[in-house]
């Protein structure tokens, strides 16, 4: 029930990294804002900025234990920060998460206890977006993030599969349009909306 009710609020965020199940996550530092891999291991985010920007609105599907859910979001970057609204089907925002220089803030419209930290939303987004240079300092020794055609795969120490992201050339960039956690066994699947 726990792991159910996690998996709601995650959603909700567009994250679905569900190791707040199973972890007691230290409070986010401004400085070193982190995020879980899988269980027992911890990293530390690149920084916020990117070049060149990507702004999107997107409808996010995540499916976990046979439960599928929606929301809408709308992803904004430049090389300063990154903002990550999510919105109801009428569009009123239910969370702005915003990352900059100085830390990870958070603005609820809604009251929903147990968040998972918000630096959970953002590592999936980072994954999908951020060059693979700007994660090699940050992954643990042995792992890998590498490129292979219209697929990224992190792979941990033991060359086990942890995340898979497939991309779809659109508008002349390559946009992530599938992100599957097979550790923490969840699905995104990332409709575009500004076409």
């Amino acid at each position: 029930m726990i792991k159910h009710n996690l998996w709601r609020i995650a959603t909700l965020f567009g994250v679905l990294l569900m190791t707040a199940c199973s972890h007691s996550p230290r409070p986010e530092q401004a400085s070193a804002p982190q995020a879980w891999l899988e269980p027992g291991v911890r990293i530390t985010l690149p920084a916020p900025g990117i070049t060149p920007e990507v702004n999107a609105q997107q409808l996010l599907t995540g499916s976990f234990n046979g439960q599928t859910q929606s929301l809408l979001v709308m992803l904004n970057a430049d090389a300063n920060k990154i903002t990550l609204a999510g919105l109801s089907s009428v569009g009123i925002r239910l969370f702005l998460v915003t990352y900059d220089p100085q830390g990870i803030h958070t603005e609820q419209s809604i009251v929903v206890p147990q968040l998972p930290p918000a630096s959970q939303v953002l590592a999936d987004v980072m994954l999908s977006h951020w060059p693979i240079s700007a994660w090699q300092s940050q992954l643990p020794k042995g792992w890998t993030l590498i490129d292979q055609g219209d697929k990224r795969e992190l792979r941990n120490a033991s060359g086990k599969l942890i995340t898979e992201i497939v991309y779809l050339h659109r508008k002349g960039k390559r946009e992530p349009i599938s992100i599957k956690q097979h550790v923490f066994k969840y699905h995104i699947t990332i409709q575009y909306l500004d076409d």
